[in-house]
């Protein structure tokens, strides 16, 4: 099921700067994670890389994975992955929390082991989440000091 929520303008813009190939992986991971949980809000950034966070709230510390556009290159990272079962050995970084996978191709996150991993993050932050979510299924533009 392809989702029906469209690119924030702010978002679009800065994506078309980037590489057609990395557009390319951009929208399609974006549509993996939005058809797992549609309900979850999407908020986007633009600090080091440009970052697409999906969280069960409009709050950031509810995130459980984000998609950061880097000049060559993108992850698909989750905001608790040192927390997160991990048999495969997908996830790497250093971090204290975060952890992520490289995605250079459609094979890189078009599997059920990732699937599953958004999965358990999104049970993972609906357990840990302290208050319900004023908006459900909405897109934030933190852009630009929106």
């Amino acid at each position: 099921m392809a989702s029906e929520r469209p690119i924030h303008p702010d978002f679009e813009f800065l994506l078309s700067f980037k590489e057609q190939g990395l557009i390319d992986l951009f929208c399609d991971l974006r549509e993996m994670v939005l058809d797992i949980y549609p309900n979850c809000n999407e908020l986007l950034y633009h600090t080091h890389a440009l970052t697409a966070t999906f969280s069960i709230s409009e709050k950031l510390g509810d995130t459980f994975c984000m998609i950061p556009i880097y000049s060559k290159h993108l992850h698909l990272g989750f905001y608790r992955g040192t927390l997160l079962s991990d048999p495969d050995g997908l996830l790497t970084g250093t971090g204290k929390l975060i952890r992520h996978i490289a995605i250079q191709k459609p094979a890189d996150y078009r599997n059920n082991k990732v699937k599953g991993l958004v999965w358990d993050a999104v049970a993972f932050s609906i357990k840990d989440m302290d208050k319900p979510p004023k908006m459900i299924g909405q897109t934030i533009s933190k852009i630009g000091g929106k």
